[in-house]
Protein backbone atom coordinates (compact mmCIF):
# COMPACT_ATOMS: atom_id res chain seq x y z
CA UNK A 1 0.00 0.00 0.00
CA UNK A 2 2.70 2.97 0.79
CA UNK A 3 4.45 1.75 -2.55
CA UNK A 4 1.46 2.12 -4.45
CA UNK A 5 1.04 5.20 -2.71
CA UNK A 6 4.86 6.81 -3.00
CA UNK A 7 4.20 5.63 -7.19
CA UNK A 8 1.41 8.03 -6.81
CA UNK A 9 3.03 11.17 -5.67
CA UNK A 10 5.92 10.74 -8.07
CA UNK A 11 3.40 10.81 -11.07
CA UNK A 12 1.97 13.93 -9.63
CA UNK A 13 6.12 15.14 -9.52
CA UNK A 14 6.57 14.44 -12.43
CA UNK A 15 4.13 17.25 -13.85
CA UNK A 16 5.95 19.58 -15.75
CA UNK A 17 4.98 23.16 -14.48
CA UNK A 18 1.69 21.90 -12.52
CA UNK A 19 1.03 25.01 -10.95
CA UNK A 20 1.70 27.42 -14.15
CA UNK A 21 -0.75 25.27 -16.40
CA UNK A 22 -3.21 25.06 -13.61
CA UNK A 23 -3.51 29.14 -13.60
CA UNK A 24 -3.33 28.86 -17.37
CA UNK A 25 -5.73 27.01 -18.30
CA UNK A 26 -8.20 28.89 -15.72
CA UNK A 27 -8.08 31.28 -18.01
CA UNK A 28 -8.72 29.55 -20.59
CA UNK A 29 -11.40 28.30 -18.90
CA UNK A 30 -12.93 31.76 -18.04
CA UNK A 31 -12.25 33.39 -21.80
CA UNK A 32 -14.38 30.47 -23.03
CA UNK A 33 -17.35 30.60 -20.63
CA UNK A 34 -17.64 33.97 -21.50
CA UNK A 35 -16.93 33.68 -25.53
CA UNK A 36 -17.99 30.36 -26.13
CA UNK A 37 -16.83 29.12 -29.59
CA UNK A 38 -17.22 30.31 -33.01
CA UNK A 39 -15.29 33.41 -33.30
CA UNK A 40 -11.87 33.73 -34.81
CA UNK A 41 -8.74 33.06 -33.22
CA UNK A 42 -7.83 37.21 -33.27
CA UNK A 43 -10.92 37.20 -30.41
CA UNK A 44 -10.24 34.16 -28.49
CA UNK A 45 -6.09 36.05 -28.60
CA UNK A 46 -6.70 39.19 -27.33
CA UNK A 47 -9.71 37.95 -25.07
CA UNK A 48 -7.01 35.37 -23.05
CA UNK A 49 -4.50 38.16 -23.19
CA UNK A 50 -7.63 40.44 -21.17
CA UNK A 51 -7.93 36.85 -18.99
CA UNK A 52 -3.91 36.85 -18.46
CA UNK A 53 -3.43 40.03 -17.26
CA UNK A 54 -6.49 40.00 -14.67
CA UNK A 55 -5.05 36.78 -13.54
CA UNK A 56 -1.58 38.05 -12.69
CA UNK A 57 0.10 35.89 -14.96
CA UNK A 58 3.04 37.08 -16.86
CA UNK A 59 3.04 36.39 -20.96
CA UNK A 60 4.17 38.13 -23.85
CA UNK A 61 1.86 37.90 -26.92
CA UNK A 62 3.55 36.66 -30.26
CA UNK A 63 7.04 37.26 -29.35
CA UNK A 64 9.50 37.26 -32.33
CA UNK A 65 11.92 34.70 -31.38
CA UNK A 66 15.03 33.82 -33.59
CA UNK A 67 15.64 29.85 -35.88
CA UNK A 68 18.49 28.40 -36.79
CA UNK A 69 19.79 25.94 -39.11
CA UNK A 70 22.62 24.15 -38.85
CA UNK A 71 24.40 26.27 -36.76
CA UNK A 72 23.48 29.47 -38.86
CA UNK A 73 20.64 31.87 -37.73
CA UNK A 74 17.67 32.27 -40.49
CA UNK A 75 16.02 35.88 -41.74
CA UNK A 76 12.84 34.21 -40.68
CA UNK A 77 11.42 34.25 -37.57
CA UNK A 78 8.39 32.46 -35.65
CA UNK A 79 6.13 33.95 -33.35
CA UNK A 80 3.79 32.00 -31.22
CA UNK A 81 0.64 32.96 -29.88
CA UNK A 82 1.64 33.22 -26.32
CA UNK A 83 4.62 32.45 -23.88
CA UNK A 84 3.22 32.36 -20.08
CA UNK A 85 5.67 32.48 -17.18
CA UNK A 86 8.56 32.74 -20.05
CA UNK A 87 8.50 28.94 -20.11
CA UNK A 88 5.18 27.92 -21.43
CA UNK A 89 3.93 28.00 -25.30
CA UNK A 90 0.38 28.53 -26.03
CA UNK A 91 -0.88 27.76 -29.39
CA UNK A 92 -4.57 28.75 -29.76
CA UNK A 93 -6.94 27.85 -32.46
CA UNK A 94 -10.30 28.09 -33.69
CA UNK A 95 -10.86 25.03 -35.93
CA UNK A 96 -13.31 22.36 -36.03
CA UNK A 97 -10.99 19.89 -34.70
CA UNK A 98 -6.86 19.82 -33.90
CA UNK A 99 -5.19 18.11 -36.76
CA UNK A 100 -1.91 16.18 -36.58
CA UNK A 101 -0.21 19.29 -38.41
CA UNK A 102 -1.31 21.51 -35.53
CA UNK A 103 0.23 19.37 -32.59
CA UNK A 104 3.55 19.28 -35.08
CA UNK A 105 3.37 23.35 -35.75
CA UNK A 106 3.56 23.32 -31.52
CA UNK A 107 6.14 20.54 -31.53
CA UNK A 108 8.35 22.52 -34.06
CA UNK A 109 7.76 25.70 -32.12
CA UNK A 110 8.80 23.61 -28.67
CA UNK A 111 11.91 22.63 -30.10
CA UNK A 112 13.24 25.95 -31.75
CA UNK A 113 12.65 27.85 -28.83
CA UNK A 114 13.95 25.17 -26.58
CA UNK A 115 10.87 25.33 -24.25
CA UNK A 116 9.62 22.38 -22.82
CA UNK A 117 5.94 22.44 -22.58
CA UNK A 118 3.51 24.12 -24.78
CA UNK A 119 -0.39 23.86 -24.36
CA UNK A 120 -2.46 23.63 -27.95
CA UNK A 121 -6.21 25.16 -27.42
CA UNK A 122 -9.01 24.94 -29.88
CA UNK A 123 -11.64 27.46 -28.82
CA UNK A 124 -14.09 26.14 -31.48
CA UNK A 125 -14.52 22.92 -29.71
CA UNK A 126 -17.82 22.01 -28.48
CA UNK A 127 -19.41 21.74 -25.80
CA UNK A 128 -16.09 22.78 -24.15
CA UNK A 129 -12.56 24.18 -24.79
CA UNK A 130 -9.91 21.66 -26.21
CA UNK A 131 -6.43 21.27 -24.33
CA UNK A 132 -3.83 19.25 -25.46
CA UNK A 133 -0.48 19.56 -23.40
CA UNK A 134 2.87 18.70 -25.68
CA UNK A 135 5.61 18.11 -23.56
CA UNK A 136 9.28 17.61 -25.21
Amino acid sequence: MNHEIHEKHERKEKILFKDESYRIQGAIFGVYREMGCGFLEAVYQECLEKELAMCDIPFVSQPELGLIYKGEKLAQKYRPDIICYDQIIIELKAVKEISAIHKAQLMNYLKASKMKLGLLVNFNHYPKVEIIRIVL
